[in-house]
């Protein structure tokens, strides 16, 4: 059984909730693994900015050596600023904007994961004006079901993203014949929040094909990019504080054949950042209903949608009781009736004035907060600092 965690509460108390609460021991331990798993392969990582892009976070995580992965101008320069080196930094995104494309040429990153033609044509229009060569990985689709949620697969034909595999050929003559591009690599990304390991073997498989296919061609790319979507266990953050990052890489090494000469790169953001944080709410009111007893807190979905987004799980816990089990569902204050955290949460016997910890909300929590009903952003603490 998962413990539950215990926090400072006599810090709590002086804080203004709701607000994120980082424990920088649990980070540092998952990027000690993170590397040293990846490190016996010399296997690359970039660490994908979208999970959380917090300076401080940040900071941590270049001072491990990873790149960084980004998907807008915005998370380049915030990569930039918080030291990471441009020639660790790849570019994704299926809809980069003209500014961000000569952000990225300006700043020299190592490589741009391009998803269309269009999108090829006009790196390479831009790169001429600047009289540089853009080093490129095409995205392809590879068309493997990651088992997950529907709103965070990336790798089916009925996504959005990346080049179909039946356009490749298409995609590498224009390359071929782009002056000022120069393709480096392939790229993939199937989803968020996978567990098994079996859909990353599919991919393995994908790749392997694809690799032949270009064999055929006599084109061998520099590096293969496998993207990320190791997920973490929500339901027992305390149990598996750290991800499986053994039997992750492990996977790719066995699966993967790589050809001479080849590198191969992850962009893991969750698996580093998800246990790490907690958002930290106080119970504004129990309401009893006619059929439900609700936990209203004080922080709602602006403050972490997943829930609402996703129907995702975060494992709640009273901080400040120790009392008998009682359900609860745990709702925000948002005039949203999705503004849900949770629906018959077995939570200790809970009152006004407690405070509840969201567990593993590290990663896509406060990075997609807003604003809506004109609420204020909620602060960042770090537990070295309280």
């Amino acid at each position: 059984m998962d413990t539950k965690e215990h926090f400072p509460l006599d810090i709590f108390s002086k804080l203004e909730t709701p607000f994120y609460y980082y424990d920088t021991n649990i980070l540092n331990r998952t990027l000690e693994v993170l590397t040293s798993e990846a490190n016996k392969y010399n296997f690359k990582v970039h660490y994908a900015l979208k999970a959380n892009a917090n300076s401080r976070i940040l900071s941590i995580i270049h001072g491990y050596g990873l790149g960084a992965d980004c998907v807008s101008g915005g998370e380049i320069r915030a990569a930039v600023q918080s030291g990471f080196s441009a020639s660790k930094i790849v570019f994704a995104g299926v809809g980069k904007a003209n500014w961000e494309i000569n952000l990225a040429l300006d700043c020299n990153i190592f490589c741009f994961n391009v998803e269309s033609i269009p999108e090829l044509e006009v790196i390479n229009e831009l790169a001429a004006a600047k009289g540089k060569t853009a080093n490129i990985a095409l995205r392809i689709n590879p068309n493997v079901n990651a088992d997950t949620h529907k709103y965070i697969t990336t790798g089916l034909e009925e996504n959005k993203f990346g080049i179909a595999l039946a356009d490749v050929d298409k995609v590498i003559d224009i390359a071929l014949v782009s002056s000022n591009i120069k393709l480096i690599g392939i790229h993939f990304h199937i989803g968020s929040q996978i567990l098994e390991m079996n859909n990353f073997a599919g991919l393995c498989s994908r790749i392997n094909e694809l690799q032949d296919q270009l064999a055929k061609r006599n084109i061998t790319v520099e590096h293969v990019n496998v993207g990320g979507g190791l997920g973490i266990d929500y339901h027992y953050p305390n149990k598996q504080s750290i991800p499986d990052f053994a039997n992750y890489f492990n996977t790719f090494r066995n699966m993967i054949k790589l050809r001479d000469g080849q590198t191969l790169h992850f962009e893991p953001g969750r698996s580093v950042v998800g246990q790490c944080g907690s958002l930290i709410t106080k119970v504004l009111y129990i309401k009893e209903g006619v059929k439900k007893t609700f936990a209203i807190v004080d922080a709602g979905m602006t403050d972490l949608i997943r829930p609402a987004l996703y129907q995702a799980y975060h494992k709640i816990e009273n901080c400040s009781s120790d009392g008998p089990i009682q359900k609860y569902d745990v709702v925000g204050p948002i005039c949203e009736s999705s503004d849900c955290f949770g629906k018959d949460v077995e939570l200790n016997i809970t009152k006004r004035g407690d405070y509840l910890a969201l567990r593993s909300a590290g990663a896509y929590g406060e990075i997609m907060a807003s604003q809506y009903n004109l609420r204020c952003l909620p602060q960042s603490y770090f537990s070295e600092e309280i």
